[in-house]
């Protein structure tokens, strides 16, 4: 009856490791009067495809959908919630369908996609390393995916155009949009650990283009990582605040 969220989920295995969290979370929000909507994209999760065949394109395709299948429900205008690498596609998503955003609340937002993609790749060179595989590197695997070739990391399928595509994904170039309020939540193991440099310049670039932003530092495990299932209660209550309250 207070409104829809739509959760925007992260990538590959950090995806998997969230699901508790974001279950917890959604349970939470419904107790509080919340339609959620928790997605898995095109190749991911219960979803159809594999996630060798997932483009950019179509996972913002599912995205829009899934705001419209929000509407055609009775929720013209929703809350947007995205978890670390899911902050890139969510800032391109309220790009597009801006007007049906209420607010957008992201949790340790990936602030540029390339790099991320740098440290997803590293996986498999360290998988060489213990495993006893050919040496690879990342150059190698750039290289072959300039090539138009697919690499496989960590079980997962890389298509060049995905890569390409997630490369050229930055926080910094713009803000999702100067009318939609935005809540920026970071995890620490402990108080006063202050927000990360790369967060700090991008917050500072898009307020300086008129974005309105509320930075929160939450306490708790960066549940997406870590090696058994955990997660991070404060985060579900600052989110269910952030969602309910105004900027």
């Amino acid at each position: 009856k207070r409104g829809a969220v739509l959760f925007v989920p992260s990538f590959a295995e950090e995806m998997n490791k969230s699901r508790r969290q974001l279950a917890l979370q959604a349970r939470s929000l419904a107790a509080a009067g919340y339609a959620v909507l928790l997605v898995d994209l095109f190749g991911t999760g219960d979803s159809e495809g594999n996630f060798g065949d997932a483009r950019w394109e179509t996972w913002l395709g599912d995205l829009a959908a899934a705001v419209q299948w929000l509407a055609t429900r009775g929720h013209a205008r929703i809350v947007v919630c995205a978890l670390r690498f899911g902050a890139l596609l969510a800032r391109e998503l309220v790009g597009q369908v801006g007007e049906r955003v209420e607010r957008l609340v992201l949790w340790q937002p990936v602030t540029s996609g390339r790099q991320y993609m740098e440290q997803f790749l590293r996986l498999r060179v360290a998988a060489a390393m213990v495993g006893g595989a050919p040496a690879v590197t990342v150059r190698d695997l750039r290289d072959t995916l300039a090539r138009g070739a697919a690499v496989e990391v960590a079980g997962y399928e890389l298509h060049p155009e995905l890569v390409g595509a997630v490369d050229r994904s930055e926080l910094t170039s713009y803000p999702p949009s100067s009318r939609v309020p935005i809540h920026w939540l970071e995890l620490a193991s402990e108080p006063g650990r202050g927000i990360g440099a790369g967060s700090q310049r991008v917050l500072a670039a898009w307020r300086e283009r008129g974005a309105t932003v509320a930075v929160d530092e939450v306490i708790g495990p960066q549940f997406w990582s870590t090696v058994e299932i955990a997660v991070a209660p404060a985060l579900i209550e600052t989110t269910t605040r952030c969602v309910a309250g105004p900027t």
